[in-house]
C-alpha cells in the first residue's frame, strides 16, 4: 500500500494512467483527503522544523538555513523528536 496526497504530480494524467497497471501488480493506493496536513507525516515534521526547532537566525541567508536544516535532520530522533502523546 502507498499513501498519497492530492498533489498535482500524483493526480497528473501520466501518473493516473499507471494506476490500473499497478493495481494488477497488487499495489494499493490510499488517497489522503484533499487537504490533510495532520495526516501527512512530512507536513507534521516540517511544522516542527519550521516553528519549533529552527531559530530565526536560520533565515538570515541560504547557507544559514541549510546549516540549520542539516543539523536538525542529522539529529532527528535524538536531539529533535516529536512526541505525539
Amino acid at each position: 500500500m502507498v499513501v498519497l496526497d492530492q498533489s498535482s504530480i500524483h493526480t497528473s494524467d501520466r501518473f493516473l494512467s499507471k494506476l490500473s497497471e499497478w493495481e494488477q501488480k497488487n499495489l494499493k493506493i490510499f488517497w489522503l483527503p484533499t487537504y490533510s496536513p495532520k495526516l501527512n507525516l512530512i507536513e507534521i515534521l516540517w511544522k516542527f522544523i519550521k516553528y519549533e526547532w529552527i531559530e530565526v537566525d536560520a533565515y538570515a541567508s541560504w547557507s544559514s538555513l541549510i546549516k540549520y536544516l542539516k543539523k536538525v535532520l542529522e539529529n532527528l530522533g535524538q536531539e529533535y523528536a516529536i512526541n505525539f502523546v
